[in-house]
Parts: C-alpha cells; structure tokens; sequence
C-alpha cells in the first residue's frame, strides 16, 4: 500500500491550483489586447471559434462545449448579437431551444483569429507537439475533476 503524502507539507508557490490560476490569468491577459483589435472579450472569441468551427449552435451545445451555464452564456449571446456578429432564433418546435448563428460580420471577423492564435501561441513559447500535450493533459485533469465533483455529490 502506498503511503499518504503529506499534503499539508506543499507550500503555496508548488501547489496546481495557484499554478493553474495564474496561468489561466496570464493567458486570459496575453488574449485581451489581440482581441481587443477584433473587439471581442475572451468569453465572446471563445464562443466565436467554436461558430466558426461548427457553424450554427444551440445555447445548449455553445455551453456544453465551452462548459458554460446558461446564466453566463445568455448575456455573453445577446451582447455578440448586439454587435452584429450572430443571430439567435428560437426552435419552431422547441421553443426552449435557441439557435445561434455567425452572421457575415461574424464571420468576416475570422479572417483576424489565426494571427491572434499565432501570436499566443508564440508568446507561449510551445511548439504544437508541445502545446497539443498540455491540452490533453489539461483536459484530462478537467474531466477528472469534474467527475470527482459528480460522485462526490
């Protein structure tokens, strides 16, 4: 049987969780003044990628996706919309379901992404091997959390 480590013994600066947060704060402020030019917040290019990738979306799938509640998401939807970069329109036969769709501004707008992830992907500091690695590890460690977080509901 292996022995508990002392979790108690891991200072503050070699813990993931502060690792994790200011790393998610300095890419977050690395993305703001490249998105600024296009002028989108991070929540909102995040939401323009995955249109641009899948073309039109529900609300439903947008937040499942980017794991998002609908709370955070609406508000985030209707401002896009303001700017004229997407269309929402209800299901005819599901009026609980929302479909949200690129309008030509929005997707004329994509023409500006590939330099904003380039730049960040630069700033990084990661070849794509590297940085396709760490996504899939980050990604684990998401699903790994959060299924923790189901059982222990």
């Amino acid at each position: 049987m292996t022995p508990t480590p002392d979790v108690s013994a891991i200072r503050l600066d070699d813990r993931l969780c502060l690792a994790l947060y200011t790393a998610s704060r300095a890419m977050t402020a690395r993305y703001r003044p490249l998105l600024s030019a296009l002028g989108l917040t991070y929540p909102q290019y995040l939401v323009m990628v995955l249109l641009w990738e899948e073309g039109a979306c529900t609300v439903g799938q947008i937040g499942s996706r980017l794991r998002l509640e609908s709370s955070t998401l609406s508000p985030l939807v209707k401002r896009l919309e303001a700017l004229g970069l997407v269309s929402r329109a209800r299901d005819l036969h599901d009026e609980r379901s929302v479909s949200v769709a690129l309008t030509a501004s929005g997707r004329a707008l994509e023409r500006g992404s590939p330099a904003v992830t380039a730049s960040v992907c630069e700033s990084a500091g990661l070849t794509l091997p590297e940085q396709a690695g760490l996504v899939n590890q980050l990604r684990r460690l998401a699903d790994d959390l959060e299924s923790s977080t189901r059982r222990d509901l």
